[in-house]
């Protein structure tokens, strides 16, 4: 049996782009059994991915070497005899497992210093030259005449248990799925990247007043909890408009996004999300490059005012405006949700 390995990214949208790969894989080794170890953070992106077929969480921690956990891991790792393993992350940290456990095959890109732990390495494209991560990550695959080269965008599936608990929460709130709006205000990376909670607030009161039908749920990380209050607080229809920010588990947020009708987004993981269960969308673009980071969907539409300024990568804005996300009004993102 043909046995490979991904160490999967640890940024929840990275773990979307990176299905097509997966997909790829699949397509080169039809036989072949593709597990992929990841944090517990990114872990449901792949059980949405139909390609994996068996996940190893582990709580590998940004910044931390954590020796004894990684020596642990490329010991259970070991006894499963892969073939080959592609390593996502660029970090060293990250090729420190598959090497670690002498899997013969060990795939990435150039990234600190590690080129000693892989067998094949290939070259990081140009801060100036930018590929889309989908590719950049379907690259590592080498191509051979049994990939479709169609493969590209990702695809995600809801596990069937939540969306069966879903399905009930949806129904107990008294929320109907063919009028409901997902509104995902949070963005991890940091403030540069979140549309203002104003802006928001004044969406969700455009679509509850054009619909008497409609519904909005806010969606994000335990750390979107505080402006998805903010955002309720500033919207007079309460009892259709719910936070559910830190309420859902990544699991059923992706099972909640496959069942409504449009979602608006900054650019984040559930941006990625909802282009990969090919849901109507809207992401709003401040300091990223939609370039880069597409929400690869034909149902995506992408807002962004192209500033002299922008795209300019930063957690903050280095000049103190937000001038790529404050001058976007609320008026032209529900026009064009329209």
């Amino acid at each position: 049996m043909h046995r490979i390995l991904i160490i999967a990214p640890n940024w929840i949208g990275d773990a979307v782009m990176s299905q097509p790969l997966l997909a790829a894989i699949k397509a080169s080794h039809p036989d072949a059994v593709i597990d992929v170890l990841a944090t517990p953070w990114v872990a449901p992106v792949y059980r949405a991915c139909s390609e994996a077929t068996e996940l190893i969480e582990a709580d590998l921690r940004h910044g931390k070497l954590q020796w004894g956990l990684r020596r642990a891991l490329a010991a259970q790792v070991k006894k499963r005899d892969y073939a080959s393993c592609y390593i996502l992350p660029n970090s060293l940290k990250s090729a420190l497992i598959p090497w670690l456990a002498n899997i013969p095959v060990r795939i990435g890109y150039q990234g600190e210093l590690r080129h000693f732990l892989l067998t094949e390495t290939k070259a990081n494209s140009p801060k100036t030259q930018r590929i889309p991560m989908v590719e950049h990550y379907a690259n590592l695959c080498v191509p051979s005449r049994n990939v479709d080269a169609a493969i590209r965008a990702p695809q995600l599936s809801p596990t069937a248990s939540a969306l069966e608990a879903v399905r009930t929460r949806l129904q107990v709130a008294g929320i109907q799925t063919d009028a409901l709006v997902v509104l995902c205000p949070g963005a991890e990376y940091g403030p540069s990247k979140r549309w203002p909670a104003a802006h928001f607030a004044a969406l969700a009161q455009s679509i509850l007043n054009a619909k008497p039908t409609a519904s909005v749920v806010l969606l994000g990380s335990p750390s979107d909890r505080a402006v998805g209050d903010a955002i309720l607080s500033s919207v007079a229809s309460q009892g259709r408009i719910f936070n559910w920010c830190g309420a859902t588990s990544l699991d059923e947020a992706i099972a909640i996004i496959s069942l409504c009708s449009k979602v608006v987004s900054n650019d984040s993981g559930l941006m990625h999300i909802a282009a990969a269960l090919h849901i109507p969308q809207l992401a709003v673009f401040g300091s990223s490059d939609p370039n880069h980071t597409p929400p690869n969907s034909a149902k995506a539409t992408v807002i962004s005012l192209h500033l002299p300024c922008s795209p300019c990568h930063q957690r903050e804005c280095p000049l103190g405006h937000l001038n790529c996300l404050n001058q976007i009004s609320p008026e032209r993102v529900f026009a064009a949700l329209q």
